[in-house]
C-alpha cells in the first residue's frame, strides 16, 4: 500500500465530506487510543485545526494514560477541546433503569452516552461527527450500535488495523499511544484483542483471504491456524450483519 496516497485520499474525503454538508467542521471522540488519534490528525490536515473539536469522555473504568493521551493530543495539534467525566450520566441511567448490572449492556451503555455528547456538540457547532472505526473491527461488528458506531462517515474505516499502525506511524503519532495495547475500556482490564480473540495481525490476514472469497479451510491451510479460528472471526461477520443495515420494514400487502 502506498501509505502517502492514502493520507491524501483521506485527507481530500474529509474534506469533501464537510464541504458536501456545508457545514464548518468536524468533532471527534478522542479515547487516548490510536484510531482517534490518527483521525484527529486527519481532520486537522484536512480542515485546519480550528476546525477540529475533541471530547475525552472518561469514566471510572477508563485507564488513565488514555485519559491523559487523549487531553495531550488534543493540545499537542492546538485544537478545541473539552473533557467530560460520564459516570454521573451513567449513574442516573443506572439508578432510574435498576436492572441488574451486566457488564456488556453496561459498556454499550458508555459508548451511546458518548455518541449522544457527541452529536450535541456536532449540532451546536453545526459539525459532523467523524467516526473512528477502521476496516478490522467494523468487519466483524466490533463496536456498539448507535454507540461508536454512530457517526457521519468514516474515514479510516477502509483501513485495516495494522494498517492504522503503519499510517500512524507515518505521521508520527506518539510511540506510547501506537505501543499501548488497544482497548475501549469498557469494563475494568478489557483489552479488544482478547475480547475479539486474537491478535490483530492475525485477524487482519483472516480478514483479508476473506474479502477475497478464500474459503474458510484454505485460509486455515494457508495460515497455519485452526478452522475453527477462522470460523469463529466469520461467526462474527454474520452475527453483526444487522449492525450495518437499515431498520427492516415489512412490505404491505394488497
Amino acid at each position: 500500500m502506498d501509505f502517502e496516497k492514502t493520507k491524501q485520499t483521506i485527507v481530500d474525503f474529509i474534506k469533501s465530506k464537510v464541504n458536501e454538508s456545508k457545514t464548518d467542521g468536524v468533532v471527534v471522540g478522542l479515547s487516548g487510543g490510536i484510531d482517534s488519534t490518527l483521525v484527529a490528525h486527519l481532520s486537522c490536515e484536512a480542515l485546519g485545526k480550528e476546525n477540529v473539536f475533541g471530547i475525552v469522555m472518561p469514566s471510572a473504568t477508563t485507564p488513565a494514560e488514555d485519559s491523559i493521551h487523549g487531553i495531550d493530543i488534543a493540545q499537542k495539534l492546538g485544537i478545541d477541546y473539552k473533557e467530560i467525566p460520564i459516570d454521573s450520566i451513567l449513574n442516573e441511567f443506572l439508578s432510574v433503569s435498576q436492572l441488574e448490572d451486566n457488564d456488556l449492556a453496561i459498556g454499550n451503555l458508555k459508548a451511546r452516552i458518548r455518541m449522544s455528547l457527541i452529536y450535541y456538540y456536532a449540532n451546536q457547532k453545526n459539525y459532523l461527527v467523524t467516526g473512528t472505526g477502521n476496516k478490522s473491527e467494523i468487519l466483524i461488528g466490533y463496536f456498539t450500535k448507535h454507540g461508536d458506531g454512530a457517526c457521519d462517515f468514516e474515514p479510516i474505516g477502509d483501513l485495516y488495523k495494522t494498517e492504522v499502525f503503519e499510517l500512524s506511524r507515518l505521521l508520527d503519532v506518539p510511540t506510547e499511544i501506537i505501543d499501548k495495547p488497544p482497548r475501549a475500556g469498557l469494563w475494568d482490564n478489557q483489552t479488544d484483542e482478547a475480547e475479539i480473540g486474537m491478535n490483530y495481525d492475525l485477524l487482519d490476514q483472516i480478514l483479508y483471504l476473506y474479502c477475497e472469497d478464500v474459503k474458510n479451510t484454505e485460509i486455515a491451510d494457508r495460515l497455519d491456524i485452526s478452522v475453527d479460528d477462522v470460523n469463529m472471526i466469520i461467526t462474527k461477520i454474520v452475527r453483526s450483519e444487522h449492525k450495518f443495515k437499515v431498520p427492516e420494514i415489512p412490505k404491505k400487502i394488497f
